[in-house]
């Protein structure tokens, strides 16, 4: 029984060890080093490093509910409108040698219901149109990259300096994110908040053109192919007490060859001076905002779209174009100029105040303003006309905790074109009225959310 026992225990001996060779001689499999996420703090809160990389990445947003009331001129406007729109921004960035390397995405999704569907937002001069159900649009509204002193993609046109820093709509200017163009810009810094940039713009939404009623032998300027970007120049300096800033726009007109009429390429262009002046002797956060400027030939600089040829507030309807043709062929470029001022005040940490105000004046040539309309009815689709604009608006935001505001703002718009002008909203068997001003008031109360 000894013996059987002895040879049962040396066997499993043998087996264990014949095993356990085997097993030494298989590879080994060790587990993987886990990769955690690590904050990034060079770039400010809400940076992480992107596992495996150096680059840094952030991801923000905001959400905004509005609605609006706008002020009809006939039963088959829009009274109140309804706004939804998401914002995603996307920033990466990477430390170099030859300074930080930045990609930012924005995009924005919006749904509009109402007045918001039936009216070109964010313009100084509103159309009205027919009653729609809604619209849905996605925006790429910027995408650049910085690398050192270089910027090159969808950003903010160099030439602007408020940019609706306060407001949420009015306000005339260059600043509207529909002029965000793409563009290469060059950056260079000179220290004590000191810059000077020379930007290459593409001129395309800045271009205004239309066709209405001109004196005899008169056209409007018709543009022809793109030669040359918009030159955008800048001198900026920030420092704690605010900022300062010059800005100048060259741009090209070019008609192409057609007709009697073969015009030579001539040059429009808008130059513009900015102050924003810190005043913590009053509240922490306030600033004041001061900007003026003078376009010739480029008056999409003086916040003019070029969505359609015929600018209309409420039903006052006026021909917009950075040029005309009298009757000799001559190029007559339209001058104007836009005066903007704004004012924040923080009543407590969590209530704040905005009051803005703006003046912007076109005047055109006496050779190829339209004939003025007096005392009779006239079927005129457009014209042109010296035309001044007064805008005047205030916001109240509440934010009861971080990252959240609740307010209300109230606008009010005045259009005054010299002489008696066509009125669009008062018409009988095809013939218009005529009136000789028009105001318009608008109230938005908006809820935003950002993250």
């Amino acid at each position: 029984m000894k013996l059987v026992k002895s040879l049962l225990l040396g066997s499993a001996a043998g087996i264990a060890a014949v095993a356990g060779a085997q097993a030494a001689d298989l590879p080994s499999r060790k587990a993987a080093p886990v990769e955690y996420v690590r904050v990034c703090s060079a770039y400010g809160a809400g940076f992480f490093y992107i596992p495996g990389t150096e680059t840094c990445l952030r991801f923000a947003g905001r959400v905004r509910a509005e609605a609006r009331y706008l002020e009809a001129f006939n039963r088959q406007q829009d009274v109140s409108g309804f706004r939804a729109r998401g914002t995603l921004n996307i920033d990466a960035r990477t430390a170099t040698a030859y300074g930080t390397l930045r990609t930012f995405i924005r995009y924005e999704m919006t749904r509009n219901g109402g007045n918001y569907a039936g009216l070109v937002t964010n313009q100084t001069i509103l159309t009205p149109i027919a009653t729609q159900a809604f619209t849905q649009t996605i925006d790429l509204n910027k995408a650049f990259i910085q690398f050192g002193p270089i910027t090159a993609g969808r950003a903010t046109s160099f030439f602007d300096f408020y940019a609706n820093a306060l407001n949420w709509s009015g306000s005339s200017g260059s600043d509207s994110y529909l002029f965000d163009p793409v563009l290469f810009a060059y950056t260079a810094t000179f220290g004590s908040g000191f810059s000077a940039t020379i930007s290459a713009e593409e001129p395309t939404s800045r271009r205004i053109a239309g066709t209405g009623v001109f004196p005899a032998g008169t056209t409007a300027y018709n543009y022809g192919g793109s030669r040359l970007p918009n030159i955008v120049g800048n001198l900026n300096l920030t420092q704690g007490w605010g900022s300062a800033q010059l800005s100048a726009a060259l741009q090209e007109l070019n008609k192409p060859v057609g007709g009697a009429l073969n015009q030579d390429t001539v040059y429009g262009y808008a130059i513009q001076g900015g102050l924003m002046l810190n005043l913590p002797a009053f509240a922490a956060g306030d600033v004041l905002w001061l900007q003026a400027t003078y376009a010739e030939g480029a008056i999409a600089y003086l916040g003019f779209l070029n969505a359609a040829s015929t600018r209309q507030l409420g039903g006052l309807g006026s021909l917009q174009t950075d040029a005309a043709v009298d009757a000799f062929g001559n190029v007559k470029k339209t001058k104007g100029y836009s005066l903007t001022a704004a004012f924040r005040h923080y009543w407590t940490p969590q209530v704040r105040q905005a009051v803005f105000a703006n003046y912007t004046k076109l005047d055109y040539d006496s050779t190829v303003q339209s004939p003025i309309v007096a005392g009779a009815r006239g079927n005129l689709t457009g014209y042109t006309a010296d035309t001044s604009l007064i805008q005047v608006g205030s916001n109240v935001i509440w934010s009861p905790v971080k990252d959240l505001d609740l307010g209300v703002e109230v606008l009010y718009r005045r259009l005054d074109p010299a002489g008696k002008v066509v009125d669009f909203n008062r018409s009988v068997n095809g013939l218009t009225f005529i009136k000789s001003n028009q105001d318009v008031f608008e109230g938005r109360l908006r809820i935003q959310r950002d993250f």
